[in-house]
């Protein structure tokens, strides 16, 4: 087996896992491997643990308050991971594997190890869907706080979380669907949304399709990944695969108009075959 297959085949199993039955950060670098051939993982491995060590050490308690102030400074403070303030769109800052080589990333990647280093310790945390800018909830016997991960991990009250929510363009007044758990498969998946999203922007449709694909490895009963799959794969002209991935989406979808839209483009390609 190649070292691309072993990656595919772990991401697969983590794929079959429950929503939270798997370590989100260990996906997350097993992703980024995929674009890094040859990496040794192990000493990201270690950091991960050094990281989560370090956070055990602390012995904060079962309240958030000094849950957040621990997690914050063990991951801001002592292992200097903040946000890409200056080059906010380097891919770099989506890959987990160059997050922890340069210690900063976007929300969602430096989520994706605020998250890692609270479960290590049996803490309740989760990522929330609030759009424009990651966030994550972080719960204690007394309560819930919202953190940051971005800005140093600090506490995102309902005012810095409207202020942030009108800087994202989406407006409007805090709803309590911004502050919606989500699972880490649906981490990951805002994560890799981000690498793909830039790759639309540059008009580079095979990394988008190789992004997909790589989604669909965590995520394989991810609909709407199948049924764009479906869409990139025609365009590329990979009609036998863009067939086959419209035809999983229409297996899984359960509006009936998007299935429709669906049927009439698997059609329109399979007449392509003719």
């Amino acid at each position: 087996m190649t070292e691309r297959a072993a990656i595919e085949t772990a991401l697969r199993a983590l794929g079959a896992a429950p929503d939270d039955g798997f370590d989100i950060a260990e996906a997350a670098l097993l992703l980024a491997a995929l674009d890094h051939p040859g990496i040794n993982l192990a000493p990201y491995r270690q950091h991960l643990n050094d990281m989560s060590g370090a956070l055990a050490r602390m012995d904060a308690g079962p309240e958030v308050a000094p849950r957040a102030i621990a997690l914050a400074g063990v991951l801001s403070a002592e292992f200097g991971y903040h946000g890409d303030t200056e080059s906010y769109d380097d891919p770099q800052n989506a890959d987990l594997v160059r997050v922890i080589d340069r210690r900063m990333g976007l929300p969602v990647s430096l989520g994706v190890l605020y998250i890692h280093a609270a479960r290590a310790q049996s803490w309740p945390v989760c990522g929330l869907d609030f759009p424009g800018h990651f966030l994550i909830r972080l719960d204690g016997e007394d309560g819930t706080l919202v953190l940051d991960p971005f800005h140093h991990g600090r506490i995102a009250a309902p005012p810095e979380m409207a202020a942030l929510l009108r800087r994202s363009g989406a407006g409007g007044d805090l709803m309590p669907e911004h502050v919606r758990p989500i699972s880490v498969r649906e981490v990951l998946l805002r994560q890799q949304n981000n690498i793909k999203g830039r790759a639309w922007r540059a008009g580079d449709v095979e990394r988008a399709a190789e992004i997909l694909r790589r989604m669909l490895l965590v995520a394989p009963n991810f609909a709407p990944a199948w049924r764009e799959l479906g869409v990139v794969e025609g365009r590329i002209g990979r009609i036998g695969a863009a067939i086959a991935a419209t035809e999983r989406y229409l297996m899984l979808a359960g509006d009936e108009a998007a299935s429709l839209e669906a049927e009439a483009f698997l059609r329109h390609i399979r007449r392509q075959l003719n």
